[in-house]
């Protein structure tokens, strides 16, 4: 009997800590495949987005470029840049207006380059945002008919410089013009960070600091007691 209490409330706990993972939302999936995904090189994704074989999911590592570029306040060469718009609801935040700029660019490693479709971008960019809070009654032009000016918005500021390096991960392919990018496909979506992976998991943490901490208390405590029931149930067993 106590065998089977033990396992049953480790597997629990190991129900618990996938309870929280799916709390985070489509960060959690972001970051599982930003961190499991095969790396490859950039020489490697461009052969097999011209082989015409089957699409696979791969991670590149490269630097940032663009022929074209513009201008943010600090007069950073920027090649992607949203800015979004969400208000308070609840313990959630809803988007209330996003709004997107960007030129064509690619990832650079070596002599060889791989295009990125940015329209692809949505949850799996992942870089330090630029954050400020207020409430609607500073920014009326972009608020919604009949929102109250006491709801509390935040505006987020996602860019990407042309001088940054970058992890990306996605499926290697053509474009209309034949050219090798990299983009969302397979079921999963593009991924850009400019942080280190560990880095880029912590802001995929946002709000919830705590959780991951949770998480692994929850996984290494339902291990702990299932081992014990186990260890349990084959001594009663072989006694």
């Amino acid at each position: 009997m106590i065998p089977t209490v033990l396992i049953l409330f480790g597997l629990s706990a190991f129900a618990l800590g996938a309870v929280i993972l799916r709390s985070f939302g489509p960060g959690y999936r972001v970051g599982r495949l930003l961190s499991a995904t095969r790396s490859v090189s950039v020489a490697d994704a461009v052969a097999m987005a011209t082989s015409g074989g089957p699409g696979q999911y791969v991670k590149v590592t490269g630097r940032i470029d663009s022929e074209t570029d513009f201008e943010d306040d600090a007069h950073r060469p920027l090649v992607f840049r949203r800015t979004r718009m969400d208000a308070r609801a609840g313990k959630h935040w809803r988007s209330i207006d996003d709004r997107r700029e960007a030129v064509p660019f690619q990832v650079n490693e070596d002599l060889e380059s791989m295009g990125i479709r940015h329209e692809d971008l949505d949850d799996g960019l992942v870089v330090l945002p630029r954050e400020s809070v207020g409430t609607a009654a500073d920014a009326p032009d972009r608020m919604p008919p009949d929102t109250n000016p006491a709801t509390v918005i935040r505006l987020l500021v996602q860019q990407v410089s042309n001088i940054e390096h970058a992890i990306v991960v996605g499926v290697p392919t053509l474009d209309a013009a034949g050219k090798p990018l990299l983009a969302a496909g397979l079921g999963k979506p593009l991924i850009l960070t400019t942080l280190a992976t560990d880095e880029a998991m912590r802001v995929l943490a946002g709000e919830h600091p705590r959780r991951p901490l949770m998480v692994a208390v929850s996984l290494v405590v339902g291990l702990a007691f299932v081992s014990l029931g186990l260890v349990w149930a084959i001594v009663d067993t072989v006694l």
